[in-house]
């Protein structure tokens, strides 16, 4: 795939990432959130820091899943990639709040892990379909 095309599949799959995350922290978990981390929430959200995150999180779901999937013709590797990676980020960020964050939830822990786990692998997917009819 060209730069080109890597920058559009990049610009198409930010709305899918966008959609699927607003409707599960907005709508799905909001109470889930609010009422395990209540006294870790900020008083104001940082929209740049969310925002920031958010393209830089897209690009390792290209990079890790989409991408492979697609030099692969595998839609299955794709997936298992996308799963992978939102396994081992989400784990990563949760372990280490559990590890040194006085009060850190555990239910936090086990849902997020299932929720990166989700996001990646579904973002990966409908990403891994958008770049099929790119190619």
């Amino acid at each position: 795939m060209g730069i080109k095309k890597a920058i559009l599949l990049y610009l198409l799959t930010v709305p899918v990432f966008f959609v699927i995350d607003m409707v599960w922290l907005g709508f799905v978990a909001k109470g889930f959130y609010r009422r395990h981390l209540g006294e870790f929430l900020a008083p104001k959200f940082n929209w740049t820091a969310a925002i920031v995150f958010y393209l830089l999180f897209i690009v390792g779901i290209l990079v890790f899943a989409v991408l492979p999937g697609l030099d692969r013709n595998s839609f299955a590797h794709c997936l298992l990639m996308g799963v992978l990676f939102g396994f081992f980020t989400y784990a990563t960020y949760d372990l280490t709040n559990l590890a040194t964050l006085k009060g850190w939830p555990m239910p936090i822990v086990v849902v997020d892990i299932i929720w990166g786990m989700v996001l990646s692998g579904s973002v990966a997917a409908l990403s891994f379909l958008i770049g099929r009819k790119l190619l």
